[in-house]
């Protein structure tokens, strides 16, 4: 498989496509008005605690308090107390095995803490009493240091963990946690081993740190790995500085932008190339690979046509059909994707396809060609959450099975936890893919003023039933003959004059109203106001219900 990065630099944005095979699969959007907030770490004050619903709401300084469920609340969450005038301690195992990248995998390590939560439960209660759950230490007002998860979406605050996890090239920090992981996908047993113990032989015996070893480790020189696990030392050091000087709700630490976090992540020795279309960038890319991964230096190439790099590759092509609900497929059929409030739907159609075959292999050759595009095309837009697929139906159980292998498959290209049950008997496919950015979807778009992102607009007749609405309270109210102002929009406007006799002559004569009409483009749609002629009042609200 061919993997290539590519960057499009300007003055506004940053988009740093992905591709594998000449497709896109993979798109990072930066702008200057849609700040990043995933690994950012605060020292953040409890705002509130719900145990109705398992969370506390945290305040870290944002529009929005952040999110923190219980079982977000590490083992840990009060051992960098002495950082803050609080006590602490610590009691964990070593050797853990998980799957390597950063704060998304508290859940499988907290797993492996139980025995050590345990023991702290007991000696908060002399050995006697119950064992208390770490999420029964927060106290609203108190002091707690958070890192984000999640970003923002839609009304939501960000989702924040209590366990802080500082990602480098090769191993991820973790500050208060004895334990030594490896990335699941490295598979070598003796390269596993080699790296637990390089790693365990370098860690300060004087401090408490856990590391999780990445994939790109495999095979690395000693050197380079010790190189980075200081950097990262050095970096918790300088947060823990700033911890000590700081009062809630602040930043201690800002996570590094997308060009180094993709460069972070994603640059491996299976990238072939990576074209950067501004000098800026390109200059450092360089200097980040000379100082972190020298060998891959001669892939960085600096894109010097005319034509937009987009273009050239194809990118912004996918980027305009990721923008869309109906994504064609080769064979002639499509899937559409619709994004609910509660879940993300695909729709699997055959379209045109259907060659001399009996209905059950062109279903299943749709189905496949549809489950490869559906995978990439959650990963191109990001989608995270519940989402429910409906392939066309199949009626043989191994066809079924060889359809949930090939999604298993796919998924396995993407860097996002997803979970996958079989096809149900009505043909439908579910799963949960982990949700971490808003989608690109989101970042490329705002909701549409006039229907608020609804996609239904009120017809002009029901906004012009709407206002005779208004006017029968006003009259019921108001005795005697009045004049009055509307301001409406100018769609309305002529829709009011039009006919013999118009709607507004109608209303005159019912009504005993003189209603002068006002077109205005400020108002949408929807919208009217009336105003008293006399001294230019706004009285709608007055008699709006």
């Amino acid at each position: 498989m061919r993997k290539e990065i590519i960057f499009n630099a300007t003055d506004s944005e940053t988009r740093i496509a992905i591709t594998e095979d000449g497709r896109l699969v993979e798109l990072h959007v930066e702008t200057p008005e849609k700040e990043r907030y995933v690994g950012n770490i605060y020292l953040a004050r409890i705002a509130k605690i719900m145990p109705g619903i398992r969370a506390a709401f945290i305040d870290v300084g944002l529009q929005q308090d952040a999110f923190l469920h219980f079982s977000d609340v590490g083992t840990t969450s009060s051992d960098y107390g002495h950082l803050i005038g609080e006590e602490g301690e610590i009691d964990l195992e070593d050797d853990e095995e998980t799957e390597g990248g950063g704060s998304s995998n508290n859940n499988s390590r907290r797993e492996k803490n139980d025995s050590s939560g345990q023991e702290r439960g007991n000696r908060n209660n002399g050995g006697n009493g119950p064992t208390r759950e770490p999420w029964e230490d927060l106290v609203r007002d108190d002091s707690i240091l958070v890192q984000v998860t999640k970003e923002p979406t839609g009304n939501k605050g960000v989702r924040v963990t209590s366990e802080i996890s500082l990602p480098g090239r090769f191993l991820v920090l973790m500050p208060f946690r004895r334990s030594i992981g490896v990335s699941k996908r490295v598979s070598n047993f003796r390269e596993k081993k080699r790296l637990r113990y390089l790693v365990r032989s370098m860690l300060p015996q004087n401090e408490n740190f856990g590391v999780i070893i990445r994939t790109v480790a495999i095979d690395q020189d000693e050197e380079i790995v010790r190189q980075d696990l200081k950097s990262l030392i050095d970096r918790w050091h300088e947060i823990e500085k700033e911890i000590k000087v700081s009062t809630p709700s602040k930043l201690v630490y800002k996570e590094v932008n997308s060009t180094s976090s993709v460069l972070r992540d994603l640059l491996t020795d299976d990238v072939e190339r990576v074209w950067v279309d501004n000098k800026n960038n390109a200059r450092e890319i360089r200097t980040y690979l000379e100082e972190n991964h020298p060998s891959l230096l001669n892939r960085v190439e600096l894109y010097k046509g005319r034509e937009p790099i987009f273009d050239v590759f194809g990118v912004e092509q996918e980027i305009a059909i990721a923008m869309q609900k109906k994504v064609p497929l080769k064979s002639g059929g499509s899937i559409v994707i619709e994004q609910t409030e509660a879940m993300v739907v695909v729709d699997v159609n055959t379209g045109r396809f259907a060659k001399r075959q009996e209905q059950e292999l062109n279903s299943l050759q749709t189905d496949m060609e549809a489950a490869r595009e559906i995978t990439r095309q959650l990963r191109l837009r990001d989608i995270g959450g519940i989402i429910v697929v409906d392939f066309i139906d199949l009626e043989e159980e191994r066809n079924r099975k060889r359809l949930y292998d090939e999604i298993r498959k796919e998924l396995r290209k993407d860097r996002a936890k997803s979970t996958i049950l079989p096809m149900s008997e009505f043909g439908i496919v579910q799963m949960t893919r982990q949700r971490v950015r808003q989608s690109v979807m989101h970042s490329f778009s705002e909701p549409c003023p006039l229907c608020n992102g609804s996609g239904i607009l009120l017809s002009k007749s029901s906004v012009a039933h709407n206002i005779e609405r208004w006017i029968r309270r006003f009259k019921a109210e108001q005795r005697g003959f009045r004049r009055l102002i509307l301001h409406v929009n100018s769609n309305v406007a002529d829709y009011l004059h039009h006919g013999l006799p118009s709607l507004r002559t109608q209303w005159m004569l019912k009504y005993r109203i003189h209603v002068k009409v006002q077109p205005d483009e400020a108002l949408q749609q929807i919208e009217f106001q009336f105003y008293l002629p006399k001294n230019n009042e706004d009285i709608t609200s007055k008699y709006n219900k």
